[in-house]
């Protein structure tokens, strides 16, 4: 786990405070980049700064490794997500247990203030058309496979190498750097 500097974070603050402000009701922030690039470490800290967040972590959604970025995906969070959203509903979705290989019981969220939405995939297309703020976090290859390993350990570098070529194919499809409207360097985190 590591942290990302104030004055990175601080500004981010401000703007989901300022979009609060002058928007009534939730609030959707995604965070997206490569793996290892410090999305749930950025969540985190931005849960700990503002009241009422609830976060969702994409590897919650993602249908195992070799269905993970796909067209799966995108009907997920439509079916799950962003739909319920517009019918100002809670959020209900089937939680992915990595052990079993299987999808587990719904979890659902009601009462959503501000939603985190976090994960490779996160600030996808569909994502992107009804979240109040996007965050793309930059990270080289490297450092991010580094990271994922010490994280996850080193038997999953078969999955990872491959979950990175997907990644890539993913990103620049979609657009996704391009599109986010806030980019941080997850390089510069410090480690804790």
């Amino acid at each position: 786990m590591f942290n990302f500097p104030e004055h990175e974070v601080e500004p981010i603050v401000s703007a989901i405070v300022e979009i609060s402000l002058r928007k009534e009701g939730l609030i959707l922030i995604a965070i997206d980049g490569p793996a290892g690039s410090g999305k749930t470490s950025l969540a985190n800290q931005l849960s700990n700064k503002l009241n009422s967040v609830t976060t969702i972590h994409m590897d919650d959604l993602y249908n195992g490794w070799e269905d993970a970025l796909t067209a799966t995906l995108t009907k997920h969070l439509e079916e799950w997500i962003t739909y319920p959203l517009k019918e100002h509903q809670g959020v209900k979705y089937q939680k992915f247990n990595w052990a079993s290989n299987e999808y587990g019981p719904s979890v659902e969220v009601r009462d959503i203030e501000i939603l985190i939405l976090e994960g490779v995939g996160a600030a996808q297309t569909m994502i992107r058309q009804q979240a109040d703020l996007t965050i793309w976090i930059e990270v080289g290859p490297q450092i991010g496979l580094a990271r994922v390993l010490n994280r996850d350990g080193a038997q999953i570098l078969p999955y990872m190498l491959k979950w990175q070529e997907r990644e890539r194919a993913h990103f620049l499809q979609d657009q996704t750097k391009e599109n986010c409207q806030i980019f941080v360097d997850g390089s510069n985190t410090q480690i804790m």
